[in-house]
């Protein structure tokens, strides 16, 4: 996770890559040691395929895997198979989804539209663009979405996904194409199987008719000539009751592009510029009462803030401190000890701080680590971030 998360935010930057319809909610499956949360639907007629995407709001483009592949991760399920469905056919250079594509991440081959995407871990998707039926939950079909036809797939990818769902603010995102005014996802506990609700479109309850707090609301920050990342403003952090010495400029956007805090649920884990993170960590090391093992900046991957416990009977019951994040709006976003404190997962007599450093240029990004158990909604119609602490498994 740590690894992911930080190759991830070393490129997430703003370089790179009618009517409303409403989908009842997709089941997602948040699988155990993993930090991905899956969104199961179906691709074709007269009989759907079988697909398992990332939700990733840092991205545009739908794909999934397909035959025949050139250079393809294992998948645990068969591929699509664009000659088993009826209704599947190619994207023209000419069409405005194409041209949608950004300009270095797409080609022209037979007159149709290729595309190629990088992401933020090392990962790479090529392959055809095409069209096809989308079935959802409850029998919900969709004509005419498009999606990426992957047939050379390379990165850090799991045998029970076959693919990405771009939920980012372009065109060609699911949101984009179904024209929802809203999205929301309530992310349940990494270390649960439990399904996770995602709402394409305004959510059948209430908010608060699974609230376990208050609901919080924060404007997003627009950028201009940027359809992809989701940014918010962040004022500050508090740590127990004592605001951290960190201006707000930390997490600014700057002039060119750098910095900035964005919400993105395709990365596990919250990261800080370094110089904050100093600090924030700090903070944990003088007000949790264990011994904390030495924090090596230059450490390899999975490096986080850990203290020894072999001295307590119950890790779970040490006194941590309260994290909140403060937004625009006065949203003041407290996190639940379970969303920023875990047990190491090879040393059981360690409790870490499961928040990480990036370079002192890049953003903010808070990962879906924290997200656990908050109804997030995207409010696109309103440009408004809404987070309300729920009980997932519930919804």
């Amino acid at each position: 996770m740590v690894a992911r998360s930080r190759a991830r935010a070393a490129k997430l930057c703003p370089s790179g890559p009618g009517g409303a319809v409403t989908v009842p909610a997709v089941s997602s499956s948040g699988v155990i040691g993993s930090n991905e949360y899956l969104i199961h639907l179906g691709i074709g007629t007269p009989r759907p395929q079988h697909v398992a995407l990332e939700v990733d709001t840092g991205s545009n483009v739908i794909w999934t895997q397909c035959t025949p592949c050139f250079k393809c991760f294992d998948q645990r399920f068969p591929k699509f198979n664009t000659s088993a469905s009826d209704t599947v056919h190619g994207v023209a250079c000419s069409d405005p989804l194409c041209q949608g594509l950004q300009r270095s991440g797409r080609a022209c081959f037979l007159g149709g539209c290729a595309y190629r995407l990088a992401y933020g871990d090392k990962s790479v998707s090529m392959g055809q663009l095409a069209k096809d039926s989308f079935t959802f939950q409850q029998g919900k079909v969709v004509p005419d979405l498009a999606f990426g036809c992957g047939q050379y797939t390379t990165g850090n990818f799991l045998s029970n996904e076959s693919g990405i769902a771009g939920f980012a603010r372009g065109p060609l995102s699911l949101p984009g194409q179904l024209r929802v005014g809203s999205f929301s996802y309530c992310f349940t506990s990494i270390f649960e199987s439990r399904s996770s609700p995602v709402f394409l479109g305004a959510p059948d309850d209430d908010l608060t008719a699974h609230a376990t707090g208050p609901v919080l609301s924060t404007p997003f920050v627009r950028v201009p000539d940027s359809d992809v990342y989701y940014y918010l403003s962040l004022k500050g952090i508090t740590v127990s009751k004592v605001r951290l010495p960190v201006p707000e400029s930390a997490f600014t956007l700057k002039t060119d592009g750098s910095g900035g805090t964005i919400i993105d649920s395709g990365t596990a884990i919250t990261t800080f510029p370094r110089a904050v993170f100093r600090i924030l960590r700090e903070a944990f090391v003088s007000q949790v009462a264990l011994p904390h093992i030495p924090y090596d900046e230059d450490g390899g991957p999975g490096e986080l803030q850990c203290f020894q416990t072999d001295s307590v009977p119950d890790a779970s019951k040490v006194a941590v401190p309260k994290l909140i994040l403060h937004l625009e709006g006065g949203a003041d976003w407290e996190l639940p000890r379970e969303n920023y404190m875990a047990k190491h997962p090879n040393l059981d007599d360690q409790l870490c701080v499961v928040i990480d450093s990036a370079g002192d240029d890049l953003p903010t990004i808070i990962g879906n680590f924290q997200q656990q158990n908050m109804h997030v909604v995207y409010d696109l119609a309103g440009n408004k971030l809404l987070i309300v602490p729920a009980q997932c498994h519930n919804m």
